[in-house]
Parts: C-alpha cells; sequence; structure tokens
C-alpha cells in the first residue's frame, strides 16, 4: 500500500488566517501542530518516512519540507499549477505508474482532515489494499450522518459486499449530488446514505484505465508524462474539473465500493467545524482577551492575541489575523471564501 497525502488548496473559507503563502492545513491550529503534522505522525506510526509519497506544489513543498524535514525529496509530486481534484488525481496515478509503483495500490489521504482514533486508519487501508488488488473497481469511503450536512456529497448503498473487523463494504447504489436536497433528505434516517468522505484506493493502472474510459482528455496528456513528456506541458492541457466528473459515471454503471469510515472523520472546511471540534475536545482558541456583552456562543480567533470585545451579538464569528479580521455569522461561515 501506498499513502499519497493530497494538498494543494488554500483553504479561502478559513481566511484571514488561511493564505497562498500558508494554506489552513499549515497553521498550528490544534495545540500547536498543523493537520499536515498530525496526518504525518499517525502515517509514520505504520509506514518509514521514503514511504509515503505526497502531492502538492511548488511552494507548498517548501512549507511541507520546514515543518517535517523527514519528507523525502523524490516522493514528493509537483503540481505545476492547480487544475482541480480531478486532474491532480490522475497525476498521482501517473506519477506513480513513472516510477514502477503501477500494480500497488495507493490511497489518497486529504489533509484537511483529522481521523479519530487516527490508528483505524489502517483497519480501511488494510481491506482497500485488498480489494484494490483484487477487483478493478473504485474505492471510496463514507459515514452514515447524524443529521443534514451542508456542502458535501453523498452515496447511497447498495448490496453488503463484505464485513471484516467490524468494518463494512458495500457496493454504491446511487450518487447523490450536494445539492439534491429532496433526495437527501428523503434517505437521511434510512441508515443507508452515506457521506461521500473520499479515501480513494486503486492501483495506477486501474486508475488511468478508468480515466481513459471516462475522460480520454484528461488520460492522454497522462499517458504522455510517463512516457517521459514534459509535465507542466502536458498538465495544463487537462482541463480542470472535480474528479466526480469521472466516478459519477462510474458509480451510475455500479462500478464502485464504498468502504464504511472505521473512525471518525472530521473536515476542516469553515471556522465553524474549527469551533466544533475544539468544543468536542475541549481546546482553547488562540486568543488575547474575549470581552462580551450581552452576547452568547461566539467563537473567537486572534493571531495576534489581540483583546477581542462583543456587545449584543449572538453566534459569531471573529477571527484577526495579518491579512484582515473577519466577522460572520456562523451559519454562514462557509461562505468566506466569497470574500477571498
Amino acid at each position: 500500500m501506498i499513502p499519497v497525502i493530497i494538498c494543494g488548496g488554500v483553504g479561502s473559507k478559513m481566511w484571514p488566517l488561511s493564505s497562498p503563502s500558508l494554506p489552513k492545513h499549515f497553521l498550528p491550529l490544534i495545540k500547536g501542530k498543523s493537520l499536515f503534522e498530525l496526518n504525518w505522525e499517525v502515517l509514520r506510526t505504520r509506514f518509514e518516512a521514503d514511504k509515503i509519497y505526497l502531492q502538492t506544489n511548488a511552494e507548498q513543498a517548501k512549507i511541507a519540507k520546514k515543518i517535517v524535514p523527514e519528507i523525502v525529496k523524490e516522493n514528493i509530486f509537483i503540481e505545476p499549477e492547480s487544475r482541480n481534484q480531478g486532474p491532480a488525481t490522475g497525476l498521482a496515478a501517473a506519477f506513480l505508474a513513472k516510477k514502477g509503483l503501477n500494480k500497488e495500490p495507493f490511497f489518497l489521504i486529504q489533509v484537511d482532515n483529522l481521523r479519530i482514533p487516527g490508528e483505524n486508519i489502517f483497519k480501511m487501508m488494510n481491506l482497500a489494499e485488498k480489494l484494490a488488488k483484487k477487483t478493478d473497481k473504485y474505492i471510496t469511503g463514507g459515514f452514515v450522518p447524524d443529521r443534514f450536512i451542508k456542502g458535501v456529497d453523498f452515496l447511497l448503498e447498495g448490496d453488503l459486499v463484505d464485513t471484516e473487523n467490524g468494518v463494512k463494504i458495500f457496493k454504491v447504489a446511487e450518487y447523490v449530488g450536494r445539492d439534491e436536497t429532496e433526495k437527501i433528505e428523503n434517505n437521511l434516517s434510512s441508515g443507508k446514505l452515506l457521506v461521500h468522505a473520499n479515501h480513494s484506493c486503486m492501483t495506477p493502472d486501474n486508475m488511468l484505465k478508468m480515466f481513459k474510459e471516462y475522460r480520454p482528455d484528461w488520460y492522454e496528456p497522462l499517458k504522455r508524462i510517463i512516457e517521459g513528456a514534459d509535465v507542466a506541458l502536458e498538465y495544463a492541457k487537462m482541463p480542470k474539473g472535480a474528479i466526480e466528473e469521472i466516478t459519477q459515471q462510474v458509480h451510475a454503471k455500479g462500478n464502485s465500493l464504498v468502504i464504511e469510515l472505521p473512525f471518525e472523520w472530521t473536515d476542516f472546511g469553515t471556522w465553524e467545524s474549527l469551533e466544533k471540534y475544539y468544543q468536542a475536545n475541549n481546546i482553547e482558541p488562540k486568543n488575547g482577551e474575549v470581552v462580551e456583552v450581552e452576547a452568547k456562543n461566539n467563537f473567537c480567533v486572534s493571531d495576534n492575541k489581540k483583546k477581542i470585545a462583543i456587545i449584543g451579538l449572538d453566534n459569531i464569528i471573529v477571527i484577526e489575523g495579518k491579512d484582515g479580521v473577519l466577522i460572520c455569522r456562523k451559519d454562514l461561515s462557509g461562505r468566506v471564501g466569497e470574500v477571498v
């Protein structure tokens, strides 16, 4: 099994602290450590440093190497430019194939997520590896939500394929997009609706075969990269797009499997999600003094430990950093990216 940490986004929804020069996954948000460090540390309990790969852009590669010096330089795959998750996923498969690892399952790990307990990711990886070695189906992960979660896509469970050590594998009956509100609400209490939490796994050969079938315009540049063509020139030829442009078709044809996550999955996409994590784990945010007068349920972070005063306002977020000050309602924290 080859773990590949994917990081390249800016995390614009966590402005003003997250920025191109220091994206959210490198910020010391969790007890002085970054999401990148925490994910690396979990993987290192099983894998040697030279067995872990990182895919990112050139600038973030420098940050990652500074934070975790033991990262092996030759294991860093550089994306020449941002072309979204679809081309990025294909590029990871192409780089591994170019290294001669084309028949070894690889597992994509999004760096802006935490898994609790962290070591349970290996239960999923072990199972995904077995599946990837005997099938060419797309393998992903999901979990049953306890509420309607905005901004995520869903999968409907099909037939149960297998259970190992309490971890269940299902066929995917249907992909449900985040905008299909009525269908989500109708299936929410069924226990069969899963939040699509990615954690994709396949061999590079099978991933590239999938790209060839469903997005030949992505596949052809990847093929040329494997053959030795200039990475930057070929990657620029790949239209921007989400991996769902392929996987939706794969789900529809019944060529995918979903593993129910054997851990609690937290996606740090917004300031509100960070607050919920802090509350659940009794973590105090970085702050100077916070003074509230006739105010409650507010979340404040001051990168410079400045004093924050709130009068007569409830359920708001106040974030102070070198790039600016954010004030917004908690329920609108998903729109911070519009500011950026």
